[in-house]
């Protein structure tokens, strides 16, 4: 793990529970990579720092989600100041996660990506996202569309009105632009984007064929919605557990 200032050695910024958040947090930018859900040096994860609501980890500027290890992650506060790390956030990383915690408070976890077909659901007009597939269900009533694109967020202004966009949401559509998933923490997160994509990649290949897409009835994706919440949390864990095994394997050094 990087040196960190004077001031934070032996505090619990180094923690075990700690140490246990950047390597799931690592995991998830790694597997992001193998799945193509990330874009270049673009996008970013962000966790709030157990134990310390007023900081968050983030990736650093300049490396891939592939290159990401557990100690490269930064730990930034709200104000922009790095607490331990080396180099610093994006700067639409910084303002757009920032404000999000800040404004959003059970939002530990922020995942923002360009994933393709999600992000091509959002170039359309009307809604994204259609209930007419199974895995999509999951995701009924959770969904907001923030329609509008406001350019690069550089500034909290833009920072703020993303996070007013959320409302009661767990995930945003950004129109012209990609989604963000908002979760309690870094396996919800994870769960939700995975599933997201899939969900939209069959939709985008639905609509390839020309026909009309079958919504789920209203009542049918209501139960179907309850059901698959039923336990949700214990199964995110589940698929980021395996998830951390398959990295184990193949890439170790994302614990590193």
């Amino acid at each position: 793990m990087p040196d960190t200032p004077a001031i934070l050695r032996n505090s619990d910024l180094d923690s075990e529970a700690v140490r246990a958040a950047r390597v799931d947090l690592a995991a998830c930018f790694r597997m992001a990579a193998k799945l193509g859900l990330h874009e270049g040096i673009c996008n970013h994860f962000s966790l709030v720092v157990p134990g310390r609501d007023d900081l968050f980890l983030v990736n650093p500027d300049g490396y891939g989600f592939s290159e990401i290890t557990a100690s490269k992650l930064l730990i930034c506060d709200y104000k922009g100041q790095v607490v331990a790390g080396t180099g610093v956030p994006e700067d639409t990383a910084f303002f757009i996660h920032a404000r999000v915690h800040l404004k959003v408070p059970r939002a530990k976890a922020c995942f923002h990506t360009h994933m393709p077909n999600a992000t091509a659901l959002a170039m359309l007009e009307g809604p994204p996202l259609v209930w007419a597939g199974q895995s999509a269900l999951k995701f009924y009533g959770r969904t907001v569309v923030d329609e509008e694109y406001g350019g690069l967020a550089l500034d909290e202004a833009e920072g703020d009105r993303i996070a007013a966009s959320i409302g009661d949401a767990d995930i945003v559509f950004m129109k012209n632009h990609g989604v963000m998933v908002c979760g309690a923490g870094a396996a919800e997160a994870w769960d939700d984007l995975y599933y997201l994509e899939r969900a939209c990649e069959a939709q985008v290949i639905a609509m390839s064929t020309g026909r009309p897409l079958k919504p789920v009835p209203k009542q049918m994706a209501e139960k179907t919605y309850a059901q698959m919440r039923t336990g949700d949390r214990v199964r995110a864990r589940m698929h980021l557990e395996s998830m951390k095994r398959a990295l184990a394997k193949t890439d170790p050094e994302f614990a590193d």
